[in-house]
């Protein structure tokens, strides 16, 4: 175990060293971030072991079977609906202090207008109660104290960015709202692009993950929101504008909600199947899309990575196999499997929602056409250049990844027989790739990367 360690230290330093330290900075360098480490662990509670503990269990067997702590929980169900109810601020530590990096447009703290960027928050209180010192706490608690329920109040004692730490602290009072994550919504925007004397205008929509309010869903409330939702809306602002052509990008798409999934694709098809779910006991559903109507007729393309997962290769896939568009990029992370949640406070009553999660792996996903994702992904139709290898990253990489198989195909109509067009696309793309600067920059930065990343020897 030393020489580990030893090991371990001993690359961190020639790291510094080939960044350009000198030995006394590296040293210095190295001597606070152990330090800061020493007090990151001494910070650790009861459910940050049991969450390490279980995790470290449970990815020997399945890289998507975890537990989730209450806090982790809370984390998840708040980037699945895109909302909380807080003050509305973006927070980091910086060194014992807890700095505010950003402040959400519209949120309490932006309309109160009494706390900013850089500032530094030094204490905590509810209500009328005594104000908590937080200096040297970990952000997770901190940002635990400040959130609360809606209609709340919570004092907050700062450090004026501008002042400096030695200033006298200033006391102020958010009342606390809900607070809509716009930023991590489906977002558009319109390219212009000029072919043969004639500018097209190609509608952009860019889908960081497939969300969904479900607790708002599941109490029945008429506009509850998801991505399904959000992208109609969007694709109609854009036929408005008359677009000639749509690109879904879900590059760094990790995934969310199946049904979202299914949705969003029945926005670009009639009706009929998206994805075909297999059990553990082998029944086979077929999930479809029973909307006959098309929010988007027109031609469209998907734009993947290997960072775009699950619900993005549903989406991919389906679009994909009927011919509905087609698929640019690189080859998808190769994540073929189902997980549900499951509220471990239904068999612990008296711990309430403090019990937290368990996400387990129920089930395998396949395209209509009977292909599993797993480890293979969504092979584009017309590939970019990549600096990732599929072979380091990615589902087939995980020791405990179930393999690649398939099932029978489902019954489906292809819209129409885009391979044709194909060889003319690469061969284009080709040859854009010779004629444009950033191609030929991002071709520069992956040869360099792959020779950097070969090498076994540095001159120091």
């Amino acid at each position: 175990l030393n020489e580990i360690w030893r090991k371990k230290l001993k690359n961190e330093a020639l790291n510094l060293k080939l960044s350009g330290k000198e030995w006394d900075k590296t040293k210095e360098t190295l001597i606070s971030r152990y330090k800061n480490y020493h007090k990151a662990i001494l910070q650790y509670k009861s459910e940050d072991v049991l969450q390490l503990y279980l995790n470290s269990f449970a990815d020997a067997i399945d890289p998507h079977s975890n537990y989730l702590a209450p806090r982790t929980s809370e984390n998840f169900n708040i980037r699945m609906k895109l909302s909380l109810e807080g003050i509305g601020a973006t927070l980091r530590t910086d060194n014992d202090y807890t700095k505010v990096v950003n402040i959400v447009p519209g949120g309490p703290a932006f309309k109160a207008d009494n706390i900013h960027e850089e500032d530094l928050i030094t204490g905590v209180g509810q209500g009328n109660e005594e104000i908590v010192d937080v200096i040297g706490w970990r952000i997770d608690d901190v940002v635990d104290l400040i959130r609360g329920d809606k209609g709340t109040t919570v004092r907050l004692t700062i450090l004026r960015a501008d002042k400096g730490i030695a200033s006298k602290p200033d006391t102020i009072s958010i009342v606390r709202d809900k607070v809509k994550l716009e930023e991590q919504a489906a977002q558009k925007k319109i390219i212009t692009i000029r072919e043969n004397d004639v500018d097209y205008k190609i509608g952009v929509i860019e889908i960081p993950s497939f969300y969904v309010d479900f607790e708002a869903r599941r109490n029945g409330e008429a506009d509850y929101r998801s991505t399904t939702r959000d992208v109609r809306k969007i694709i109609a602002e854009l036929e408005e504008e008359k677009v000639d052509g749509l690109i879904v990008d879900l590059r760094n798409n990790g995934g969310g909600a199946l049904d979202e999934a299914v949705e969003l694709t029945g926005l670009f098809i009639e009706d009929g199947p998206v994805v075909q779910v297999r059990q553990s006991t082998g029944d086979i559903a077929v999930e479809k899309d029973p909307d006959p109507s098309i929010a988007y007729k027109g031609p469209m393309a998907v734009v993947i990575n290997r960072y775009s997962a699950s619900a993005s290769e549903i989406f991919s896939g389906a679009i994909q196999d009927y011919g509905r568009g087609v698929i640019l990029g690189e080859q998808s992370y190769g994540k073929g499997t189902v997980q549900n949640l499951i509220d471990l406070g239904r068999f612990v009553p008296s711990a309430g929602d403090q019990s937290g999660q368990l996400k387990l792996t129920i089930a395998k996903y396949y395209r209509i056409n009977g292909s599993s994702t797993q480890n293979l992904g969504v092979i584009p139709d017309v590939a970019f250049p990549s600096a990732v290898d599929p072979n380091e990253y990615g589902e087939s990489s995980e020791p405990s990844a179930l393999e690649w198989d398939q099932i029978q195909t489902s019954q489906y109509k292809k819209y129409g027989d885009l391979t044709k067009f194909f060889p003319t696309l690469i061969e284009k793309h080709k040859e854009r790739i010779l004629k444009e600067p950033e191609f030929n920059y991002l071709m520069q930065d992956i040869e360099q990367y792959k020779e950097n990343k070969n090498k076994t020897e540095f001159s120091l």
